[in-house]
């Protein structure tokens, strides 16, 4: 598998961590805000002893041990898709090699749910981080809390407003700030570390073995706290194909992992020598002139933490948009070196109205974290499953070792997952009730698209038959007619409709099929095929990798090289709309007919998905019942 071209473009390797800095890991950065101060929060009635502090402390670090740096950094990263990572992109990976019908809708299910899961989690990052640093000033201003909601708004409503910059732009911005943060976070901790130097006794893995025995369930529910300082290890993943392997493995080692430690363990310190500071110690760990300049930082790192879940929403829906599972959107590309970092206004607004949403109806980050960690854990599980088909089906590891390394893991994130079931009453449901709305409209585009294929398959005219009836009494006039269409056999009913209502052919014609491949870039040398079916009559096979920007002018400008050149300002673009009709035919429910239907009316044109010159298209319309 390669790197992507995000990774191997014309930066250098200094600029890619700089930027896999400002953008890869403001979430998981920032969840020593919030992530020990929730382990003892009131509703788990967990008393900050030192045996529990150094219990709590242990589960944090071996979590982030075994679930980030051995899981997600070391193992996941390495099943890129042509450089790609996130969900989708595994997916794509395991759906290659699974032979049986149901293996593969199993994986499906899995795969859709996860990605779905992940835009819940792009809705509740941002507001949470935001709102946990925002509410470090009631540490020094108590009285100012009034302003903390509108402030968190303003800053994240800036936020969205700056994503058409690209992730590349704002993370060469960012980049900075954040090794500020990560410097911050270890001064911090080594400073209170000095105090109570004990602390580190919560390396020994036996704390959190006794911390279990002793407090039984207590202590399994704390899980679900536990689970906040792993927040942002999927999107380490997703944001793989902006940045690179590399960059995210040795930014994450030698930068990102021990800053996080250091400031954990001077929490775990601080609490030893003054429980009372449980109510926020990260911010309590700062001397009293450096509470505001922390603020500050800190609420600038919770933006940026922001933006990883944002560029990685982006990412998965590219990806989702070009596998099938989501109607065409208007996507952005903000980089010409590295094709992996785009825009997409509908998800960017769509974004910001729910987390918008999230900070006006939770009000707090207390109030938030009860709801967090749900899409969380249900990603971790589905990451593994998925990861469990790549070692067993595409890397062949040794089954003994493989079996007892997927249990592991597995075990692991079960116990995470099931720890925040309690939370789905307290704020949980709504990142489920997301990922089962996305899940819903993913697969009811994907089935509705194969039941339209389907009925335009059942009118299509045979190519053979077509061509036996054209009458050489028809007049051809001069250019080339491309005839876009969906399938890879029969006459499309663009062409029919226009010989029908104009009398009239060209010169030459090109049935052109745009075929989105199972892996993440197609080399621009084998994206083209010709086949010649008849006199003046031409198939042309155009393929795009997932990651690819499907720009049909800018292919066509090689077609050349397979000796059918092609000039566009002599060219007319056919395309067909369907208008969906819904029916009683057997295929899905009503309901998810009329979705399917009103998800093509608001889906974006051929014309501008493709890239089109808006001049030399012609658009006919026909009904389809599905």
């Amino acid at each position: 598998m390669q790197q992507s071209l995000a990774a191997t473009g014309k930066k250098s390797l200094p600029a890619l961590l700089v930027g896999a800095i400002g953008v890869v890991y403001g979430d998981i950065g920032t969840s020593p805000l919030y992530a020990l101060k929730e382990c003892f929060a009131p509703q788990h009635g967990l008393p900050p002893t030192p045996e529990n502090v150094l219990g709590v402390l242990s589960l944090i670090f071996w979590s982030v041990m075994l679930v980030v740096s051995f899981k997600y950094v070391t193992i996941i990263l390495r099943a890129d898709n042509d450089g790609e990572g996130g969900s989708l992109a595994l997916l794509a990976l395991v759906r290659d090699v699974v032979k049986k019908p149901a293996a593969i809708a199993a994986v499906t299910a899995l795969g859709i749910f996860a990605a779905a899961l992940f835009y819940g989690d792009s809705m509740i990052t941002p507001a949470i981080s935001v709102l946990s640093a925002v509410e470090g000033l009631e540490v020094a201003w108590p009285e100012i809390d009034i302003i903390v909601v509108p402030l968190t708004l303003g800053i994240l409503i800036g936020l969205f407003l700056i994503q058409r910059q690209g992730s590349s732009r704002i993370g060469s911005l960012f980049g900075p700030i954040m090794l500020l943060w990560f410097g911050s976070l270890a001064v911090l901790g080594v400073l209170k570390m000095l105090d109570r130097p004990d602390i580190l006794f919560a390396l020994n893995p036996i704390h959190a073995v006794r911390f279990f025995m002793a407090e039984g369930w207590l202590a399994f529910f704390v899980l679900s706290s536990v689970v906040l300082a792993l927040t942002g290890a999927e999107a380490l993943y997703s944001d793989l194909g902006h940045f690179g392997r590399r960059p995210i493995r040795l930014t994450w080692f030698f930068l990102v992992l021990p800053s996080l430690v250091l400031n954990y363990f001077g929490q775990g310190a601080l609490l030893l020598g003054d429980p009372t500071a449980v109510e926020n110690p990260f911010f309590r760990l700062a001397p009293s002139w450096g509470a505001l300049p922390l603020v500050g930082l800190a609420t600038v790192a919770t933006v940026i933490a922001s933006q990883a879940v944002i560029t990685g929403a982006f990412s998965v829906t590219q990806q989702a948009i070009q596998l099938g599972f989501l109607p065409r959107l208007r996507v952005i590309h903000t980089s010409h070196a590295a094709m992996g970092q785009i825009y997409i206004p509908f998800v960017n607004w769509m974004l910001m109205t729910a987390v918008t949403l999230l900070v006006l109806g939770f009000g707090s980050s207390t109030n938030l974290a009860a709801a967090y960690g749900v899409a969380v854990t249900g990603t971790m599980v589905i990451d593994t499953m998925l990861i469990g088909a790549v070692i067993f089906l595409i890397w062949k590891w040794p089954r003994v070792p493989a079996v007892m390394l997927v249990a592991l893991l597995l075990f692991v994130d079960l116990c995470f997952f099931i720890a925040n079931f309690g939370k789905v009453t307290h704020g949980g449901w709504f990142t489920l009730l997301v990922g089962l709305v996305i899940f819903v409209l993913l697969t009811t585009w994907k089935r509705g698209r194969e039941l339209l294929m389907a009925r335009i398959d059942q009118d299509a005219m045979p190519v053979e038959m077509f061509l036996k009836s054209i009458s050489s009494r028809i007049t051809r006039v001069p250019g080339t007619a491309i005839f876009m269409t969906g399938r890879q056999q029969g006459i499309p009913n663009a062409l029919l409709h226009n010989l029908k209502h104009n009398k009239v052919m060209h010169e030459r014609n090109i049935l052109l099929t745009v075929v989105l491949r199972q892996v993440a870039h197609v080399p621009v040398p084998r994206r083209l095929s010709m086949e010649e079916i008849g006199p003046g009559f031409y198939r042309l096979m155009l393929s795009f990798g997932f990651m690819d920007d499907p720009d049909v002018p800018a292919a066509l400008r090689h077609s050349a090289d397979i000796g059918l050149p092609i000039n566009l300002m002599e060219t007319s673009f056919f395309i067909s709309r369907e208008t969906i009709v819904p029916s009683m035919l057997p295929g899905m429910m009503l309901w998810r007919e009329l979705l399917f239907a009103w998800m093509s009316r608001n889906a974006a044109t051929a014309m501008d998905f493709f890239n089109l010159p808006t001049n030399r298209v012609v658009e006919l319309g026909t009904q389809v019942e599905i």
